[in-house]
């Protein structure tokens, strides 16, 4: 086919037509088939009347009790912001809470005054130049050279000596031979990190002049 050098400008030959082919449809066919297919029969429907109820049998009926639901309740069945048992559960927690609290209360209160009968503070004795035993003839619980806060002499210059031996103890204490509330301090603090028990807290006791006089050197 020949083709033109530019768009829009007619050949040499004649134009080009569409061809429309038309098909005819074969129906002669299917319209004999349909001829010797026999003819179909008309449906018929019988028609009959319903038996209606035997008499007596409306004063025998009785009506049915209505059916129980045993169903749990859905979430979306509960009213909104209340939960089911929730208030029960709330008051016994509260009650035993406080029965709890009670009876651990009755246990811990007198083993608690005990204890604080146990550990009340001895009275002191009066100063005096040194230590002296009791006139009574009793003995010191805590042995016979026992020195307590108020006391003062050579024996008490000679604690604080071997005091300011040991560590973060008595750092720059005092040597003049008083035994004033930072020695007791001093005392209590070697006692609590030693491990020293047989004496009272910032008395200077056999137990603890033991303990004391073996890490300084006895004297």
């Amino acid at each position: 086919m020949p083709t033109p050098s530019d768009r829009g400008v007619p050949g040499g030959g004649p134009p080009i037509e569409p061809i429309r082919v038309l098909r005819p449809r074969r129906t002669d066919a299917l319209a004999e088939l349909m001829k010797d297919m026999p003819p179909r029969a008309a449906v018929r429907y019988e028609s009959f009347v319903l038996p209606g109820p035997p008499s007596g049998t409306e004063d025998a009926t009785e009506e049915l009790p209505p059916v129980r639901d045993d169903r749990p309740r859905r979430s979306r069945d509960i009213p909104r912001g209340r939960v089911p048992g929730l208030r029960r559960t709330v008051i016994a927690a509260a009650v035993t809470a406080a029965a709890v609290i009670g009876f651990g209360c009755a246990l811990l209160l007198p083993g608690r005054g005990e204890s604080t009968a146990a550990a009340a503070p001895r009275p002191l004795p009066t100063s005096s130049a040194t230590p002296t035993p009791t006139t009574s003839g009793a003995p010191d619980p805590d042995g016979s050279g026992t020195l307590r806060q108020g006391d003062s002499g050579p024996e008490v210059s000679d604690l604080q000596e071997r005091l300011r031996r040991i560590p973060n103890v008595y750092d720059n204490g005092s040597t003049e031979g008083t035994y004033d509330t930072t020695l007791t301090a001093a005392v209590a603090r070697f006692q609590l990190w030693y491990g020293i028990r047989g004496d009272e807290d910032g008395v200077y006791g056999d137990d603890t002049r033991r303990d004391l006089e073996s890490r300084t050197g006895g004297g």
